[in-house]
């Protein structure tokens, strides 16, 4: 009795959950881009927070530690992160010229309020280092696990990388074709994949957070380049 109702608690977090994030990207690039947009947006992101911690306090019963990086989440992280900026810097410079139409992604980009450097780079720098740790929290520390009490670790790491994957795929379709859509969510996937193996591994979120740094500052560039370059 006990496993089933674990079971079925971990599937309601997850439906209360997952759907957030790609009511909130869908939302602003799509049904409503401006002011309202970006309101439902951040709602979704404060849902997104909020969710977790509730539900650890108040349903799981637990609380949380915070623990330090240890020398080999360190090790992992920077080793993993050198990897996925160099994959994410030469994908782009292979490919840019024949799948990217830099003057619909720089239109798309003035309709929701990127078309300023200064806005641009207080955003970068929040998604980098702020928006990274978050994802990390919430996507491997709360939704791994909560996959990893319906199926087998392994099945887990691919479900909550699937997860993860749905709303970024939502966000590139505004700004790119097929091609590089398919590609980028490809690249998410395996990243999201790669950060869940990484938190079953070392039970921790800190070599995720540290690679999830340098995959975003690689991606930073790349749109620093589409947008002002």
């Amino acid at each position: 009795m006990f496993k089933v109702n674990q079971g079925r608690n971990a599937l309601l977090a997850l439906v209360l959950l997952v759907p957030a994030p790609s009511i909130g990207v869908a939302t602003q690039l799509y049904i409503l881009p401006g002011l309202f947009g970006h309101l439902v947006a951040l709602l979704s992101k404060i849902w997104l927070l909020v969710v977790p911690i509730v539900w650890l306090f108040y349903v799981d019963k637990g609380d949380l530690k915070i623990q330090f990086a240890k020398g080999r989440d360190l090790l992992a992280g920077v080793g993993l992160g050198l990897l996925m900026f160099s994959i994410i810097s030469i994908a782009y410079w292979l490919l840019r010229s024949q799948w990217i139409d830099v003057e619909f992604v720089r239109d798309r980009a003035r309709q929701v309020g990127l078309n300023s450097l200064t806005i641009y780079s207080v955003g970068a720098a929040y998604w980098i280092f702020i928006n990274s740790l978050l994802e990390e929290f919430v996507w491997r520390y709360f939704v791994y696990r909560k996959c990893e009490i319906l199926v087998p670790s392994p099945v887990a790491v691919v479900l909550s990388a699937l997860l993860f994957t749905i709303h970024h795929t939502i966000g590139l379709v505004a700004y790119f074709d097929w091609r590089a859509t398919t590609l980028g969510s490809l690249g998410v996937f395996l990243a999201g994949a790669v950060w869940s193996w990484c938190y079953l591994t070392y039970r921790s979120i800190w070599p995720g957070y540290i690679s999830h740094i340098f995959a975003d500052i690689a991606i930073f560039m790349v749109g620093l380049q589409l947008l002002f370059g």
